[in-house]
Formats: structure tokens, C-alpha cells, sequence
């Protein structure tokens, strides 16, 4: 084989993937092998692959990846902290609505710096080293391609853990909030799950717009969290029968305006809500879709709204930089602050921080570091 037919080949290959899904999906076993045959043709690092569909627990991390290649209108990113969803969990068994062709690496949301080797393409704002985060398929792993679009600066007052969990969590809580529900002064929230990830930031953002918040959770300790980092106002436990009383006797019997649910408990919350309210679908997180009795949206004068801030940047891209700008300024004014929870892990620990937050030990945003801010080495055990 010549020099150039060898350089065309690693070429190739390098580019099959993005190029040809279909074909990576139909022999996965065979393109990543492909793949990682041709390390020469770029650096290698590390990266949570999914080869075959199975739950964290059962994948690997791998030593010998590929860095990726930016390709048109995109940069390289060094990853230095990546945030943990709980959809993390469902794509890498073939269970959430994004089903990426196999292989792939795992992870959303990151906070690093634009790689030193990174293109910077035409119309692009941003700067080899400056600090951003976002959110791109591939986030668990020391280098990520990225649109520049989907990549935003980090405020110099937000660390890379903090930064790791903001691209999803604080507009879908803000955009729920604010631009679904029409969240005024003086009304009544009840975030169910008010300390998880995106639970905390829906109280701290209805608490900086003057609401009155009531925290669910279920446990004690979950609920205090609410409270002290997200400045709730009370905090009910909905592993309690009938909790729904005490959330009556807070309102004077009227109920709350407003219901933030990430975890699948509308029906339970709709035995407290106040007439012409408004109760938030936010995601499913118990893992059952309910089936709600329209008879009680009849006869309380309800609204049920879905939030699918995903799907902005496709169906309602203007909102997407009014709703940023809008929490970045909340940032600067010290009035809101993201939480992380306070083990840390690192790449090598990714599975233990998964399967913290499937049995529900986390609390705030649960965060893989990996790389340290002030060095930029790999985190270490």
C-alpha cells in the first residue's frame, strides 16, 4: 500500500462515522475496530463508548479513542467536568426518544475549554482556551466536536462543575417557569424532586421571581437540601399518604398556581392544585407515563403544559438566546447559584456516579470531573 493510498484510508475511516451512520450502525463491531486501528491518524484518549445497547454498569471505559475531528462549523472542545442525567442511563440501553447509531460515547452536558488545536470557524465568537459549556452527544470523554452554536461562554463566576450542569438543566427550568407557565409574584410552586438537578434550579428561579415555594421530596434530608440551597419556603415528603393535605393547609386551601413535576406524580400533585392552574410536564424520572383523568382539568380550570426545551432550537430558535441571556444575568446578580452534589467522581468512577443517581443518592447536579481546573491534568481517584 503507498503513502497516499494509506493517508486516503485513515481519512476514510476517520470520517465513516459521521459520514455513513447506517454503516456503523448495521456492523458496529467492525467500524469501531476500523476506527481504533487507525489511531495514527490522530491523538487517542478516553471516552465511555457504547458498543452494544446495555446498561452503564456493563460498559467499560475505554484508554484507546480516537480524538474526534471537528467538522464543518464545529470546535473542539477539552472537557474538563461532565454533567450526569438520567437519560444518560436510558440511551445507553436503547430506551430514550435520541437513539444515536452505535457506537457511540455517552454524555450531554460539559464545561471545558475551546482545545488549543480547535478550528474556529467563520462567524464564530469564540477563542482557543476560553472557558465555555454546552451540551453534544459524547461529553464523557477528554475532547468533544461540537457546533459552535450549541457553545457558550462560562461566566468567570462558575466553576467547570457548576458550568457542567447548566446547558439542560437551567433553561428547561427557566423556559417552564417563565415562558410556560407565566410564573407571577406571590403565586404558589410545587417542585416535586426539589433536589435533583433540575428540581433545585426551578427553586431557586421561583424564588428569585418572588414565588413562594414548597419543596417535595422523599426523604428529610432531600427535603432540607431544598431549603438550604435552594432557599425553599416549606417542604413536604410525598412518601407521606396524603401529603397533598399539607400542601392545602400552606395555601389556606387553595392550592398551589403552579406545579413543577419532573418525575411522573401530575396526578398525585393535581389533588392540590389551585383553580386555573398550571401543572408542568417535565420529564418521567419514577419511569411511568401517566394517564391523567381529564375530568379534573374540566373541573379545576387547568392547564396541562409540556416542556420539551430540546426541541427549541428546531421548532423556536429565538427564544433560545432571550431565555440564556435571561438566566446568565441571574448568575451575575448572585441571585440563583448552581449546586453540584458534593462527591465528585471521575471518568474512571462514571458507572458509581450513574448508578448513585438511578437509585436516587444524588441530590443538586451530580458531576464527572475530568480534568482539574487549575492544572488541566486528569482528575484522579
Amino acid at each position: 500500500m503507498t503513502n497516499s493510498t494509506h493517508q486516503i484510508n485513515r481519512v476514510t475511516i476517520c470520517r465513516i462515522r459521521g459520514r455513513f451512520p447506517a454503516i456503523v450502525h448495521k456492523y458496529p463491531h467492525t467500524a469501531w475496530n476500523l476506527l481504533s486501528s487507525f489511531t495514527s491518524c490522530r491523538q487517542i484518549m478516553r471516552a465511555f463508548v457504547v458498543k452494544e445497547l446495555n446498561h452503564p454498569s456493563k460498559i467499560a471505559l475505554a484508554t484507546d479513542v480516537p480524538e474526534p475531528q471537528a467538522g464543518s462549523n464545529e470546535v473542539l472542545v477539552d472537557v474538563y467536568s461532565a454533567g450526569l442525567n438520567f437519560f444518560d442511563i436510558l440511551q445507553a440501553q436503547g430506551k430514550y426518544q435520541t437513539k444515536p447509531p452505535l457506537p457511540f460515547i455517552l454524555g450531554t452536558e460539559f464545561a471545558g475549554r475551546i482545545s488549543k488545536d480547535s478550528p474556529i470557524p467563520k462567524g464564530c465568537n469564540l477563542k482557543r482556551g476560553q472557558r465555555v459549556f454546552g451540551a453534544q452527544l459524547g461529553s464523557f470523554s477528554d475532547k468533544v466536536a461540537v457546533h459552535y452554536e450549541r457553545v457558550i461562554p462560562l461566566p468567570d463566576n462558575i466553576t467547570f462543575d457548576q458550568g457542567a450542569g447548566l446547558y439542560i438543566t437551567w433553561p428547561t427550568s427557566y423556559e417552564a417557569l417563565v415562558g410556560r407557565a407565566e410564573l407571577k409574584k406571590g403565586e404558589w410552586v410545587l417542585v416535586t424532586a426539589a433536589a435533583g438537578g433540575v428540581g433545585i434550579a426551578a427553586v431557586q428561579i421561583a424564588k428569585a421571581l418572588g414565588a413562594k415555594v414548597i419543596a417535595a421530596a422523599g426523604s428529610t434530608e432531600k427535603i432540607e437540601i431544598a431549603k438550604r440551597y435552594g432557599g425553599a419556603d416549606y417542604g413536604i415528603n410525598y412518601s407521606n399518604p396524603g401529603w397533598q393535605k399539607e400542601v392545602l393547609a400552606l395555601t389556606n386551601g387553595k392550592g398551589v398556581d403552579v406545579i413543577y413535576d419532573p418525575v411522573g406524580l401530575i396526578n398525585d400533585s393535581l389533588k392540590c392544585i389551585a383553580w386555573k392552574g398550571r401543572a408542568l410536564v417535565i420529564g418521567f424520572a419514577a419511569g411511568t407515563i401517566e394517564k391523567v383523568p381529564m375530568n379534573l382539568v374540566l373541573l379545576k380550570n387547568i392547564s396541562l403544559v409540556g416542556v420539551h426545551w430540546g426541541a427549541y432550537t428546531q421548532k423556536e430558535p429565538g427564544r433560545v438566546p432571550v431565555v440564556w441571556k435571561d438566566i446568565l444575568s441571574l448568575f451575575s446578580s448572585g441571585r440563583v447559584k448552581p449546586v453540584t452534589y458534593t462527591e465528585i467522581y471521575t471518568l474512571e468512577q462514571l458507572v458509581n456516579g450513574l448508578a448513585a443517581l438511578e437509585k436516587r443518592q444524588t441530590w443538586g447536579k451530580a458531576i464527572v470531573r475530568v480534568k482539574e481546573e487549575s492544572t488541566g491534568q486528569w482528575a484522579k481517584l
